[in-house]
């Protein structure tokens, strides 16, 4: 009898072990990094219609690429399972005029590059729907790769059409 309690003691430790060595996360099938469950399941709920899901796990965030109504954004997850925001790639034009004016004139000579609309976390249900409205939500923010022969920038652009230098790329 001692030795099936020992045996059985022994094999719940064990148990518990190896499931507290990966820290609670398994494997996704869009990818071999983890990914943990409280994330998993929040995406799932947050963006049910999402195709082609990739996720990224780094120390900083775990990411989300992939694909709703035809359009590709990247969700952003804490490493604690706190969803932070949503990304999307737009162009220029998609930025408000008086941003795009001020960028013609401070940043004369640079091209532009990629553009990226920024949703934070908002007290919307669903995480796309700033998205699908037409009016446009106070806490968007727009970044703007500005590449010339000498250099790469990255500025930030917010919802008061205001612009200002955010990173060196290089």
């Amino acid at each position: 009898m001692k030795k099936i309690l020992v045996t059985a003691i022994l094999f719940s430790s064990l148990s518990i072990g190896v499931f507290a060595a990966d820290g609670g996360k398994k494997k996704d099938a869009s990818n071999s990094e983890a990914v943990s469950y409280t994330v998993l399941n929040q995406f799932a709920y947050d963006f049910k219609d999402a195709k082609d899901i990739v996720w990224k796990v780094d120390a900083n965030c775990q990411k989300a690429d992939f694909i709703s109504n035809g359009q590709k954004y990247t969700a952003f997850y804490s490493v604690t399972g706190e969803y932070m925001g949503i990304t999307r790639a737009i162009t220029i034009t998609s930025i408000p005029a008086a941003a795009q004016k001020e960028i013609a004139t401070q940043y004369a000579g640079y091209q532009v590059g990629e553009v990226i609309e920024l949703q934070p976390k908002a007290t919307s249900t669903s995480a796309l729907e700033p998205y699908a409205s037409s009016n446009a939500d106070e806490t968007k923010v727009f970044f703007v790769d500005l590449k010339n022969e000498k250099e790469e920038i990255l500025v930030k652009v917010n919802s008061n059409s205001d612009v200002y230098f955010f990173k060196q790329v290089k």
